[in-house]
């Protein structure tokens, strides 16, 4: 399968304080919910369900200064006395509660990952200022983190993802990637059969109104890193008289469709990639520097990872061409990684494949009892679910020359298409087109140098809001809060005196 990239924060070590962290999946699968493809009856746009009445939450000590608590919600909003979910909640209670403003939720991505470690983690995620004057909520989305019931497909995720050879050299291994995806959509479709269709993107906008009825506040506020942008302005859409503020950091294109996506998507990285090797061929002190050729080493070992993969672990799957992409594409979310990705791709050279290994796990969340987390599994089922498409074995492979000409080293010549959705239901409720009309001034944060969601994607979804206002940052990031100071005098300032900057405003 093509490689793609997912957009998430999670609750891993962050190269800044926004709490973004590479977070990566096997396929280009679409998360903006694009519009159905020519001949497709286009669906109805979902109604603003609210007839569901939220008990209170109910609040336990954390620690000192972090509560957590749950709250059901309906699984389907148009039957609200069946099957519920039970949404896991952590609240950052305000420094300052006499001159508390009011609550501040926040979501970091993916989708799949859970969100609270946001709050539970919210000094070393957001500025002392905010940390004063809101109740930070982070929550875990629907299907997600300890929300109950998760989305779980498979327990070992080596046979479905780190043993694809996406690259095929023949029909029979090729046939191998087609039937592996259809095996990972059944299981998906058996273990989550009554909530399957009802993970997507509304479904969680509605929740976030839900939560904001259960605090008993009139207006709320929200800040949405990555795939959390897309969720803060789809709640801005269906919810605009609740809007608060709202903050968008990293956001993609809302407006493209699934191949625009993954063409916008996969271009950012392969760019970041050449900026990488470009300062490691120039820097002699990098550990892939290879005498000032790192980009034709880098080429040569791909080309030799997938004719002979080498050992990363001996009791795993080896480490083929697919697998270095994944953890190459973890490691160019921020500079900070690319010491750590340099190191790992000298030890590859060397035989020795432990560190892009390390990489790859580090998205997959798995743990050093070698269990698995189910971010992957929610990632796939609830973009899926955002999606009207369901594209064909053919019609995905048809893609696929595109995609190499946009990231030729991501997506080499001969690589198998996305099959991620063509094998799951259709979705019943994909996601609305993006508006937030009425919601008033939103603040969308740009990267130059973003390589998961491009500066241009950002400037799409700024285009996209009837009043959208861009903060460009100057850095080579996926996200910008917490780059400087600038950034963060301008998310105070707006979230706390709701005084939004100027669009188009620069922080370099």
């Amino acid at each position: 399968m093509a490689v793609a990239v997912a957009c998430s924060g999670g609750e891993q070590p962050t190269a800044n304080s926004s709490g973004a962290t590479p977070t990566t999946a096997e396929s280009t699968t679409d998360t903006t919910g694009a519009a159905p493809a020519t001949g497709t009856a286009a669906l109805p746009a979902p109604t603003q369900i609210d007839a569901f009445e939220p008990a209170a939450i109910e609040w336990e000590p954390f620690n000192e200064s972090v509560d957590v608590g749950t709250l059901e919600v309906p699984v389907d909003y148009r039957n609200p006395d069946g099957e519920r979910f039970d949404l896991f909640l952590a609240r950052s209670r305000a420094l300052d509660p006499d001159n508390r403003i009011g609550t501040l939720l926040v979501n970091p991505g993916g989708p799949g990952f859970g969100g609270t470690g946001l709050a539970l983690n919210a000094a070393q995620q957001f500025d002392e200022a905010l940390r004063q004057r809101f109740d930070i909520i982070g929550w875990d989305p629907r299907g997600t983190g300890e929300s109950d019931p998760p989305i779980d497909c498979v327990d070992d995720y080596d046979p479905f993802f780190t043993a694809i050879d996406a690259t095929p050299a023949d029909e029979a291994a090729r046939a191998n990637v087609v039937e592996v995806a259809e095996r990972l959509a059944d299981a998906c479709v058996e273990r989550n059969e009554s909530t399957l269709t009802f993970v997507g993107t509304n479904n969680s906008a509605r929740d976030i109104d839900t939560i904001r009825r259960a605090l008993g506040e009139e207006t709320i506020s929200f800040f949405g890193l990555s795939y959390g942008s897309e969720l803060g302005a789809t709640w801005a859409t269906l919810f605009p008289d609740t809007v608060r503020a709202l903050v968008v950091d990293g956001a993609a294109d809302p407006t493209a469709t699934g191949l625009e996506s993954s063409k916008q998507q996969l271009a950012g990285f392969e760019t970041a990639l050449s900026a990488f090797l470009a300062r490691c061929s120039a820097d002699d002190t990098c550990e892939f520097h290879n005498d000032g050729e790192a980009e034709a080493a880098f080429d040569a070992l791909m080309t030799g990872l997938d004719a002979s993969p080498i050992v990363g672990d001996p009791e795993r799957p080896p480490v083929n061409r697919d697998v270095a992409r994944m953890g190459v594409a973890i490691a160019l979310y921020s500079e900070d990684f690319w010491p750590t990705l340099a190191k790992s791709l000298a030890e590859a050279q060397a035989g020795d494949g432990s560190g892009l290994l390390a990489l790859f796990d580090a998205y997959y969340q798995r743990q050093p009892d070698g269990t698995w987390g189910n971010e992957l599994e929610a990632f796939q089922v609830i973009s899926c679910m955002d999606r009207p498409e369901r594209p064909s074995v053919t019609e995905a492979d048809a893609e696929v020359a595109e995609l190499t000409a946009v990231a030729p080293r991501f997506v080499p010549a001969g690589s198998t298409g996305d099959y991620s959705c063509t094998f799951l239901p259709a979705s019943g409720d994909p996601r609305v087109p993006i508006t937030a009309a009425g919601a008033g001034p939103i603040v969308v944060i740009g990267t130059t140098g973003d390589p998961a969601t491009p500066l241009d994607s950002t400037r799409a979804m700024r285009d996209t809001l009837e009043d959208g206002r861009l903060v460009v940052v100057t850095a080579n990031e996926h996200t910008g809060y917490g780059v400087n100071q600038c950034v963060i005098d301008v998310v105070n300032t707006y979230l706390i005196d709701l005084e939004p900057p100027d669009d188009d405003t620069n922080c370099p």
